[in-house]
């Protein structure tokens, strides 16, 4: 069974750095991808970053490109988010996701089949 857990969440002042760590347990799929989401009070959850389970490619949101840096450790089976220049609107809950469907690199939140618990961010 496939199990996500982020930690490094908390509270910063705008243009802070936070550094978000998934630890991920039975989840071995090579040919797909995992990715950080968040989701602020009353808005949908969106895509911010994915990374490729096979490779080291990445894609990131528009709003997000240039602050943020995805990145992964597979021998510990450890997905991060690093997060600098952080804004207010970067405010939100947010989850660690992995898919088990052999697709491409998407932000799409239906292609995401395991979810995380989330851990809140916070920046004023």
């Amino acid at each position: 069974q496939v199990q996500l857990v982020e930690s490094g969440g908390g509270s910063v002042q705008a243009g802070g750095s936070l550094r978000l760590t998934c630890v991920a347990s039975g989840y071995t799929y090579s040919s797909s991808c995992m990715g950080w989401f968040r989701q602020a009070p009353g808005k949908e959850r969106e895509g911010v970053a994915a990374i490729s389970t096979g490779a080291d490619t990445t894609y990131y949101s528009d709003s997000v490109e240039g602050r943020f840096t995805i990145s992964q450790d597979d021998d510990k089976n450890e997905l991060y988010l690093q997060m600098d220049s952080l804004k207010p609107e970067d405010t939100a809950m947010y989850y660690c996701a992995a898919s088990s469907r052999p697709t491409g690199l998407t932000l799409s939140v239906s292609t995401y089949n395991y979810w995380g618990q989330g851990t809140q961010v916070t920046v004023s």
